[in-house]
């Protein structure tokens, strides 16, 4: 590990989940490997107790917590409800993680610390609501893959910090395909865009991120 990883401070983070959780168990696949060095998952948190994301997370020693949208009157209150339960846990650093809720106000109260995982290579069917693989194998393209962002102040892909291709294979189907792209792209990027934002190399100007050396 280089010095100055050494000595610079840990962020503080917390996952958004829901699901199996195959996102953040890689992410904590890094961290055991220690790919993640000034990094530390405080928290992860999902609207559903039964997510076997929450297991994956106490399995991991991960304080996990339940923010029940049920409990509340609207979309708006429970982002509230989860943008305070962050900043109660000093949290710098949001990672959605297959968290599938509107995000609401938390955008406002952690611009530029959100970070995300986008099934194809951005701007490329932004327009699709479903299905992304499905699309791309309908659509015939040659190449797709993922793309880590920044959420913008509506929760949606901001400022691009990293894209990786993954070639379309002739006999893919929309699983096979899925499985690939989180595979070789969507894991290993999350966790490089993770690991770029704690060595302070983030740069944003604008709508662009700027990836330091």
């Amino acid at each position: 590990m280089p010095p100055e990883a050494i000595n610079r401070r840990k962020v503080r983070a917390a996952a958004l989940v829901a699901g199996d959780g195959q996102m953040l168990q890689a992410i904590l696949d890094s961290m055991y490997f220690k790919e993640l060095p000034n990094f530390e998952m405080a928290a992860v948190i999902s609207p559903d107790k039964s997510a076997y994301a929450m297991t994956r997370a106490l399995n991991a020693g991960v304080p996990a917590y339940v923010v029940d949208p049920e409990l509340f009157p609207t979309m708006t209150s429970h982002s509230m409800a989860v943008a305070n339960k962050l900043r109660d846990m000093d949290i710098e650093l949001v990672i959605l993680a297959g968290y599938d809720l509107a995000l609401g106000v938390i955008p406002y109260q952690f611009k530029n610390a959100i970070l995300g995982i986008y099934p194809a290579l951005y701007p490329a069917f932004e327009e699709v609501a479903g299905d992304i693989q499905r699309a791309v194998l309908e659509r015939g393209v040659k190449l797709t893959g993922a793309t880590a962002y920044f959420a913008d102040s509506d929760g949606r892909v901001g400022g691009i910090i990293l894209q990786k291709a993954v070639e379309v294979l002739p006999d893919d189907d929309p699983e096979s395909l899925r499985r690939r792209v989180m595979e070789e792209a969507e894991w290993k990027l999350l966790s490089q865009a993770i690991a770029l934002y704690c060595a302070g190399k983030l740069k944003i100007h604008g709508k662009r991120v700027i990836v330091e050396p």
